[in-house]
């Protein structure tokens, strides 16, 4: 399968969502997490997708049949324990959380048998997507360590979607890309305020700590991208939004796809913010129309954001703030 994309879920999540169209409440299941969303907007842009996920409990049960509807090519590990899943009531307009279960923590066992499918796909892919847990706890960050270098040491390009201790564990490694929210990068104390400056020291810190390129997503404001050592605000037409969740995981699915089927580094984070931003425009996360997204590519642009700053802290230093946060 040529041009294709390895994403690895380690765990989906079962979503049901309450919506009141009309006079009457509707329920809508759906599979979801962010590997989960990250695919679907990769197989919405034409590019094969093989979903590396497991598979458990209850929720599980119902969960694999609904993954299989997803257009992709679906990969599962059974697990002993139990998937998680939130229920979201929607019927105002806005989203309410109801209930939200986590899940459980992957033995060792049940991590070995999963580490071992994704990474032999991932080695048949030309880019490997390493999608976070829906809790960190659930699977350790040295996972993601190993995953990174055993890819990345092997000619797979690594796209990955991460914050805390595990975005620390694949810097350690290396990365082709890596996206991350200025909202993760406060929270974990790597920046100190959320300013076109500060956050552009981030990205060379980033940038030095492993990531080739790197893009900070920032809301309802202009993303940075980090490329070739230059910094870029990446400009685009604003859109009313319908639902803002989903959209830093529809940019990262977006860069990955077009990386997949050979395209370069800029078209590919522009057809990522095109992706993100009508994202938000819909209601079902890591959608989107194709030909919706590529009229938009052309809209948007790359504007030099500045000049480079000194380096200002050393990579062990920028691994020890996230582990340490």
């Amino acid at each position: 399968m040529d041009g294709h994309v390895m994403v690895f879920a380690p765990t989906p999540l079962l979503t049901v969502t309450i919506e009141q169209p009309s006079d009457h409440p509707e329920l809508h299941l759906h599979p979801g997490g962010q590997g989960v969303w990250q695919a679907r907007m990769i197989s919405s842009l034409g590019v094969p997708v093989v979903l590396c996920a497991s598979i458990g409990g209850e929720l599980g049960q119902v969960l694999e049949p609904l993954l299989a509807t997803e257009g992709v090519d679906l990969r599962t590990v059974r697990r002993h324990s139990t998937n998680g899943g939130y229920v979201h009531d929607r019927r105002d307009g806005s989203r309410q959380e109801i209930v939200d279960v986590t899940g459980e923590r992957l033995t060792r066992h049940e991590l070995d048998e999963l580490y071992n499918l994704a990474l032999g796909e991932g080695l048949r892919a030309p880019v490997s997507v390493l999608s976070g847990p829906n809790e960190p706890s659930l699977v350790p960050p040295e996972v993601y360590r190993r995953f990174a270098a055993d890819l990345g040491e092997n000619g797979s390009r690594v796209v990955v979607d991460l914050s805390g201790e595990h975005l620390a564990a694949v810097l350690d490694s290396g990365v082709f890309l890596c996206k991350v929210s200025h909202e993760e990068l406060l929270r974990d104390g790597l920046a100190a305020d959320d300013s076109v400056a500060e956050l552009t020291g981030v990205m060379y810190d980033l940038h030095q700590a492993g990531a080739q390129t790197v893009v900070v997503s920032r809301a309802e404001e202009p993303a940075l991208a980090l490329v070739d050592g230059e910094v870029f605000e990446v400009e685009m037409p604003r859109l009313h939004a319908a639902d803002p969740r989903g959209a830093g995981d529809s940019m990262t699915a977006g860069a990955a796809a077009v990386v997949a089927v050979g395209g370069d580094i800029r078209t590919a984070i522009r057809t990522g913010a095109a992706a993100g931003a009508l994202n938000v425009t819909r209601h079902g996360l890591g959608t989107g129309r194709l030909d919706s997204i590529n009229g938009l590519v052309d809209r948007v642009r790359l504007v030099p954001a500045g000049s480079r700053p000194q380096e200002r802290i050393s990579p062990d230093e920028l691994a020890h703030r996230a582990v340490e946060r």
